[in-house]
């Protein structure tokens, strides 16, 4: 069956699925801790084999100025098939269709390649991200 691409959300039992795949969360988290961060989505891409959800990303945006792209997520079993690649073409031009030309994203450990590809580079060593630590 070909993959199917929808520029709608997943359902949040699905979305939790798939971030479960990842290890980057505790799987006791419930789908409607999903369901709220869906909801903040600015864009969505999801891809579908058959009914069941394979990869997902998404951007949070004001509109305007800058998009953060996130939760590029592909399930292992499906990698390596251009899932990755569909997602953030879908999302970057969703970005610039909307005039935002300030498109920025968190890359992985070993991602960086993936990302190149997209168009993406490292932001300059005199302009580097900060992540908020406190615990």
């Amino acid at each position: 069956m070909p993959l199917r691409y929808s520029a709608h959300s997943p359902d949040a039992a699905a979305f939790k699925a798939l971030y479960d795949t990842t290890g980057w969360g505790p799987a006791e988290r419930p789908a409607a801790f999903y369901a709220e961060a869906l909801a903040a989505s600015w864009r969505t891409c999801s891809c579908y084999d058959g009914d069941t959800l394979v990869g997902f990303g998404r951007a949070i945006s004001d509109g305007r100025l800058h998009a953060f792209i996130t939760e590029m997520i592909v399930r292992p079993d499906q990698q390596q098939r251009g899932i990755g690649a569909a997602l953030l073409r879908e999302l970057v031009a969703a970005c610039r269709a909307a005039g935002v030309t300030d498109i920025q994203l968190f890359c992985a450990e070993g991602k960086e390649a993936f990302y190149r590809k997209g168009g993406f580079a490292p932001r300059l060593p005199t302009r580097p991200g900060m992540q908020y630590i406190d615990l």
